[in-house]
């Protein structure tokens, strides 16, 4: 229990709740604030799990008990290590970089919890992390809201991409198999799809069965090339949330 641990935490120190509460009042004296005062009476609710905490009296007991505030709010479920892990969770019609928690390399086919699995990094965190050192592989998830490459590349796909191939190639390609999909990263955003460059005109080009229109970016100011997929596990159907926006989209 959270209150068990900081009674231990206090007892450690061969602090009174007294004492707590008479440290805590110079602390809020300080800064002008009452909220980070803590009551004899509140302290011993807290340590008996009868009463709930809050930021301003955590960062108090902190400072008292010389520990790191973060390490209190992890007694209570709350690790800000987690922030990324749950971005994807929040909003996963969103297209974005993924890598997973201990660095090694992610399944070729990702599980149906793989939202809860994976964590977010930048575009130039998840380059250095390089979970395979010998290609520079890293990984996306295609939002459920993406339909840029559908139905090649449903919504919800786990991507495959060497960040070594972030130049646009004038190869040719015999079939749609065969032509580069690029993984592009924008302001505040990200992208998959085939590419095109015309002048300093960076086109996202749609798949020729996809209800996306072309997007127009200024290459490189809005628009960076993150590498190209060269691999993708896709649904072999439409999930539940992404057909729905499948439906709004075509009825734009």
């Amino acid at each position: 229990m959270p209150g068990q641990q900081l009674k231990t935490l206090r007892n450690g120190r061969n602090i009174t709740v007294r004492e707590v509460e008479h440290a805590s009042r110079r602390i809020a004296d300080v800064k002008g604030d009452r909220r980070f005062c803590i009551s004899n009476g509140w302290l011993a609710q807290l340590e008996n799990g009868a009463s709930e905490s809050s930021i301003h009296k955590l960062f108090s007991l902190s400072v008292i008990y010389r520990v790191n505030y973060l390490d209190l709010l992890r007694l209570y479920n709350v690790d800000v290590d987690e922030k990324e892990k749950y971005e994807l969770v929040a909003d996963p019609y969103l297209t974005q970089l993924v890598s997973d928690s201990d660095g090694s390399s992610l399944p070729a086919s990702p599980n149906p919890c793989a939202e809860l699995t994976t964590r977010l990094v930048p575009a130039s965190d998840a380059r250095n992390a390089n979970p395979d050192r010998k290609s520079n592989i890293i990984y996306g998830h295609l939002g459920l809201a993406d339909f840029t490459m559908y139905p090649m590349i449903r919504p919800k796909a786990l991507l495959k991409i060497d960040t070594r191939q972030n130049k646009l190639s004038p190869d040719t390609w015999r079939n749609e198999y065969e032509r580069p999909i690029l993984f592009i990263e924008l302001r505040q955003a990200y992208a998959c799809g085939w590419c095109e460059l015309q002048g300093n005109q960076l086109l996202i080009i749609p798949h020729h069965s996809s209800p996306a229109t072309v997007r127009h970016f200024i290459f490189p100011r809005d628009a960076e090339i993150v590498g190209r997929v060269v691999g993708y596990s896709t649904p072999c159907v439409d999930h539940e949330a992404s057909s729905i926006e499948l439906r709004r989209t075509k009825a734009r």
